[in-house]
């Protein structure tokens, strides 16, 4: 009857929480306990007295569900027989069992667990009673235990664990006295402390995913970025879903944090405008933008212009002489890369928009012939070198637009004469705003007055493939922003050598 009303009990017990398990995922649990035993034998039922055992086990976990458990315990069990008197033996029980959680909490895991093992006895203090069957006083016999519990999570690292169980064994001889009829048993009760090592339910690298997770991606749950390209695991999982385990995810020459924090390019599509030009070629051969089809908004797709007719994407008019490249290209079949298709002296765009002349046809007729600004010397050398940043001492805007006054123009012809004496020389030319205003806003407006520097370059005849521009808005000051004079100095061009 005890044991029905034990095992309806552990029933209860388990079918009163209801949630899906979660305390697992671990590598090892290792803990102590406590128990009390009470003796199931042919002497009275009623009789007690305290029989402590105490047990260490070690545990892993087999699946979601079910662990493997190895314990080992030494304890005394003890009891009264027929005539009130005391008998008691030494017991050491090895056994491995299986555990079944199949509901759990957050913070408490509900188990049943079986197993068989093996019970090392021998009795310490005879009963008086006396057996009418043959008895052994010790011996090693085989026992199987059976039961439930539950643990409560105290911390990442410590569980209390809360049982209850009885064990079968095959044999009638724990009290000194046999009957045939039917084997000894005890139930235990126990309190316990468990330990866990390598709990995966942490998150140690604080990337904002589980250490089991990252172990079942392949992820290093002990470092924040795995692939190293600036955008931690959790981030590129839980966000952006690019892959925690490639710098590239689409393997177009840009890391992922470049695409999604620099240049705004999709980090799984190598083209992200569909230009025809991969986002890297755009970025570091073109500088053209990765996510327009058409930077320089003259009616060609970036790719058509580098691919067909071998102009520069980043000019409206790469041949700088008066006519779009969509214009030579579409209306007047001129080379768009020559300013003077038909060498007769006039620029295409001269005979177009002033003389009237066939742009195709040499013109013998005409009179005026164009000539180029001509820049005779520098005023002040700028000492550019390779990685320093020099400041373009000069060059001012109209306000609030990347429209270069006429007074910059001096500082302009020395950074050309530079770039002219150095044919080898690539340069990144950087704009920089005071933080006024949003800073969105003034990203815009810096790279805006960049790429008119450089368009302004590319103009007096340096290949628009050795300049490069780049637009950082508020960042890097250089004097503070607390004073007019400070943001004035904010407010300037630099030119980076890139080699």
């Amino acid at each position: 009857m005890k044991k029905k009303y034990f095992f309806t009990l552990i029933i209860i017990l388990i079918v009163s929480n209801v949630f899906y398990a979660q305390l697992h995922n671990y590598t090892y649990k290792y803990g102590i306990q406590a128990h009390l035993l009470f003796p199931q034998t042919e002497f009275n039922e009623n009789s007690y007295i305290i029989s402590p055992l105490g047990r260490g086990f070690l545990r892993t976990e087999l699946n979601h569900f079910l662990e493997a458990e190895i314990g080992v315990a030494i304890g005394e069990l003890g009891g009264e027989d027929y005539l009130n008197d005391t008998w008691k033996n030494f017991i050491m029980p090895v056994d491995l069992r299986l555990i079944f959680s199949p509901v759990a909490t957050a913070t408490t895991n509900t188990y049943l667990y079986a197993g068989i093992g093996s019970l090392k006895w021998k009795i310490s203090d005879f009963p008086k009673s006396v057996s009418a069957y043959e008895t052994k006083e010790y011996g090693w016999n085989t026992f199987i235990p059976v039961g439930g519990g539950m643990e409560i999570l105290l911390n990442e690292e410590l569980i209390l664990d809360i049982s209850a169980g009885y064990n079968f064994t095959d044999f009638d001889d724990l009290n000194y006295y046999n009957n045939p009829d039917e084997k000894d048993g005890y139930f235990d009760f126990g309190l316990g402390l468990t330990f866990l090592m390598g709990n995966e339910d942490k998150d140690d690298d604080n990337d904002g995913l589980k250490t089991h997770y990252e172990n079942m991606i392949g992820t290093n749950p002990k470092l924040k970025d795995t692939d190293f390209d600036l955008l931690s695991d959790g981030d590129e999982v839980n966000i952006y879903k690019t892959d925690p385990l490639k710098k590239d995810t689409d393997n177009d020459g840009l890391t992922d944090a470049e695409e999604i924090r620099k240049y705004d390019s999709d980090p799984f599509s190598k083209d992200t405008d569909g230009d025809g030009l991969s986002d890297f070629d755009e970025v570091d051969k073109f500088y053209t933008n990765p996510t327009l089809k058409d930077t320089d908004s003259d009616e060609l797709s970036d790719g058509y212009e580098v691919n067909i007719h071998k102009t520069n994407p980043a000019l409206k008019d790469t041949d700088n002489d008066g006519l779009t490249d969509s214009e030579e290209i579409k209306k007047y079949k001129t080379d768009p890369n020559n300013p003077d298709t038909d060498k007769d002296g006039f620029t295409d765009g001269l005979e177009i928009n002033k003389l009237n002349t066939d742009p195709l046809v040499k013109n013998k007729s005409a009179s005026k012939k164009t000539t180029p600004k001509k820049i005779k010397k520098k005023k002040k050398k700028l000492n550019i070198k390779k990685n320093k940043q020099v400041v373009l001492q000069g060059i001012t805007f109209e306000t609030n637009k990347s429209v270069i006054s006429r007074k910059s123009e001096a500082v302009l012809e020395n950074a050309y004469l530079e770039l002219k004496e150095n044919p080898n020389m690539y340069i990144e030319i950087q704009g920089y705003t005071d933080n006024v205003g949003k800073a969105k806003n003034n990203k815009i407006l810096s790279q805006k007055r960049a790429d008119a520097v450089r368009l302004w370059l590319v103009k007096q005849g340096i290949d628009a493939l050795r300049i490069k521009a780049v637009g950082y808005g508020a960042l890097r000051p250089i004097a503070s922003n607390k004073t007019e004079e400070g943001r004035r100095k904010n407010r300037r061009i630099e030119i980076k050598v890139l080699k």
